[in-house]
C-alpha cells in the first residue's frame, strides 16, 4: 500500500485538478460513485466494507460508497487506508489520491461546495477535539492531529508566518482565521495550493499560497517572523531535512517551529522515510546554531529562537 499520512493530510494532488473535471486517463482503471441503488448485474463484486463496495469489470474497478455530506472530512483518509488500502484491495499513491478526490467530488455535485463541506467539517471537528479532555483517546485521524495543531498555534505569536509543506492547509487556515497572523501556506504540489487558495477565498479567510520546494522558498531573508514545519521532516531524508532547516532559519526573524512524530519505524504507507527521537531533535537544535528548546507533545517539538 502507498498512501499519504491521514493524520496530516490525505492528498498530494500531484496530477489531479481537484476543482476541474474528474475524467482523466487513470479513470479507465478506477471510478468512484455515490450509492444510487442496487449494483448492475454485469459487475462482479470484489469486496464490501462498512463504507464501500468494490466491483470489477475486466480491468476496471468501480467503487461505490455511502459517505454523506456530514461525514465528509479528513477522517476519510483513515477510512480509505483501513478499509481499502491496508487489506490490499487497492494500492498506489495515485489511486489513493483519485479515490479520495472521487469520494469528495461525488458526495456533492458542485466541486467547490464539496471541498468547502470537507474543509468546514474538518475544521469544526478539530475545534471540537480541542474542547475534549486532554487524556481522551484519539478516535480518528482528526482527533489524533488536533492537539498538534493546537500546540503549533500556541507556539506561533502574532506576526507574519510561513508554513512549509502545508498540503491541505488546515494549520494555515486556523492561524489565519484567528486574526493575529499574516499567513503564507507553501507546498510543492500546485493542486494542493490551488485548492487551498479557492477554499480560503470562499471562506473569506485572508491567506497567501506559494508553490515551491521547502528547500528553495522564493522569499527574501528574514521575510517572516515565524516558519512552521509541522510533520514535514519525517517525509524527507536527513540531508534534505537539514537543507529545509537551513532555509527556514534564513527566512525567520523570530523562530522556527518544527514538529515530528515519534515512531519505532518510519511508516512507509504514510510516506515517512525516517524516524526521530528526542535526541535527534536536540542535535538538530545544536546544528541550527541558535538558542532552542525541545519537548514532547503528541510527538516531538523543536523551537529554534532566531531573534536575539
Amino acid at each position: 500500500m502507498s498512501a499519504p499520512d491521514p493524520a496530516q493530510a490525505a492528498l498530494q494532488l500531484h496530477r489531479i485538478d481537484p476543482l476541474g473535471s474528474a475524467k482523466r486517463p487513470a479513470d479507465r482503471l478506477v471510478t468512484v460513485v455515490r450509492d444510487s441503488g442496487p449494483p448492475r448485474d454485469h459487475y462482479a463484486q470484489v469486496t464490501r466494507t462498512r463504507h464501500f463496495r468494490l466491483h470489477r469489470r475486466e480491468q476496471r474497478i468501480e467503487i461505490t460508497h455511502w459517505i454523506q455530506p456530514d461525514q465528509l472530512d479528513n477522517n476519510l483518509a483513515g477510512i480509505l487506508a483501513e478499509e481499502l488500502f491496508a487489506p490490499g484491495w487497492l494500492s498506489g499513491a495515485e489511486i489513493f489520491e483519485r479515490v479520495f478526490t472521487g469520494v469528495v467530488r461525488s458526495v456533492i455535485d458542485d466541486p467547490l461546495r464539496a471541498w468547502m463541506t470537507f474543509y468546514d467539517n474538518t475544521l469544526a471537528r478539530i475545534e471540537e477535539c480541542w474542547s475534549r479532555p486532554v487524556d481522551e483517546p484519539a478516535p480518528s485521524s482528526i482527533a489524533s492531529f488536533a492537539p498538534v495543531y493546537r500546540r503549533a498555534m500556541q507556539l506561533v505569536p502574532p506576526g507574519r508566518v510561513l508554513d512549509m509543506g502545508s498540503c491541505f492547509g488546515f494549520l494555515p487556515l486556523l492561524l489565519a482565521q484567528r486574526g493575529q497572523n499574516t499567513v503564507i501556506a507553501s507546498d510543492l504540489v500546485p493542486g494542493s495550493m490551488q485548492l487551498l487558495s479557492a477554499v480560503a477565498e470562499a471562506r473569506g479567510t485572508r491567506l497567501h499560497t506559494l508553490v515551491c520546494d521547502a528547500a528553495r522558498v522564493p522569499l527574501p531573508d528574514r521575510s517572516v517572523d515565524v516558519v512552521t514545519a509541522v510533520h514535514l521532516l519525517e517525509h524527507l531524508d536527513a540531508m534534505q531535512g537539514e537543507v529545509v532547516l537551513v532555509e527556514a532559519l534564513r527566512l525567520a526573524r523570530d523562530r522556527v517551529v518544527i514538529a515530528v512524530p515519534f515512531e519505532d519505524e518510519p511508516t512507509a504507507a504514510y510516506g515517512h522515510v525516517r524516524t526521530f527521537t528526542r535526541q535527534d531533535l536536540v542535535e538538530l537544535g545544536h546544528a541550527a546554531g541558535h538558542r532552542f528548546e525541545v519537548d514532547e507533545h503528541h510527538g516531538g517539538w523543536l523551537v529554534v529562537h532566531v531573534g536575539r
